[in-house]
């Protein structure tokens, strides 16, 4: 099982919104980590099918996405996952399923076992518009695993959501990746920190990026400090880095901060994590 990308590119205009870019992914979980306007959703789209990359190939077992048994794999779940309000969530699963040419019989058992998988089997005769946000994203899941895809693609599938709702597809999401290849992308660090097997990061429309999570932190490693300093000071610091955790304490001002020389007599390496990695290649985002 191997999904490959080959030196794909994808230009609007003059504005390359990804740049050249190689992949090879194979069974287990991925983490698509960036920035709004990284490039995720262009790559993702194309991955789908939906867009067609100006120049590179994306294949399937050898299967180009153009072809029909490459979309037979796929699952995939968009950013902005449309629904129809007034159906149930079993009703809404058996029109897909007729969309996708399954049996009546057949739609009817894989729509209840999938609506199980995602904790929706109670809720399954209520209308989506009665639905949490996390409720319409975990009946997203199911329907994107209507054809038990090989390739399951979640394009930013927990944004909105509260911290309780997260864990609980995180889980789903981790349960999923052991038979197929998942993509998930996202800008939330935490989402995938924990269960991606290996975590891609994308920067102008480029991976910058690719390892499991171990390896990419040593990255940074050496680039992490900590320090408690004045007031003052701690303005002067907030300006000129990335400041990660800033809190009050007696003594001052604690940061937590990323940068490649040490910034202030006080300051002491700390252990890297995910969180700091993100924030050393996106360093215009400045977490006060």
């Amino acid at each position: 099982m191997e999904l490959t990308l080959d030196r794909v590119t994808k230009e609007f205009g003059n504005k390359i919104a990804c740049d050249s870019i190689s992949l090879v992914l194979q069974k287990g979980v991925y983490g698509l980590l960036g920035a709004n306007g990284a490039g995720k959703t262009t790559l993702m789209r194309m991955m789908c099918g939906v867009l067609a990359p100006t120049s590179g190939t994306v294949t399937f077992n050898k299967i180009d996405v153009k072809q029909e048994e490459y979309r037979d794999a796929l699952g995939y779940l968009p950013q902005n996952f449309g629904y129809y309000p007034e159906f149930s969530a079993l009703d809404f699963m058996l029109y897909l399923a007729a969309l996708k040419g399954l049996p009546k019989a057949r739609a009817m058992e894989k729509s209840k076992k999938l609506l199980e998988l995602v904790s929706l089997e109670k809720e399954s005769r209520k209308k989506i518009k009665t639905f949490s946000g996390g409720m319409k994203q975990r009946l997203g899941i199911a329907q994107s695993m209507l054809n038990d895809p090989k390739i399951l693609i979640l394009d930013e599938p927990t944004a909105g959501l509260d911290p309780k709702e997260r864990v609980r597809f995180r889980n789903l999401i981790s349960r999923l990746g052991a038979e197929r290849i998942v993509l998930l992308s996202t800008h939330i660090v935490s989402d995938i920190e924990y269960i991606a097997d290996t975590i891609l990061i994308m920067k102008d429309g480029q991976l910058v990026h690719q390892g499991t999570r171990e390896d990419i932190i040593q990255a940074i490693e050496g680039k992490v400090w900590e320090c408690v300093v004045s007031q003052t000071e701690a303005d002067i610091l907030c300006e000129k880095y990335p400041v990660l955790n800033l809190r009050q304490e007696e003594k001052g001002v604690f940061l937590r901060l990323v940068c490649e020389e040490k910034p202030c007599e006080p300051a002491v390496n700390a252990q890297a994590v995910l969180e700091d990695l993100y924030l050393y290649y996106f360093s215009e985002v400045k977490i006060v």
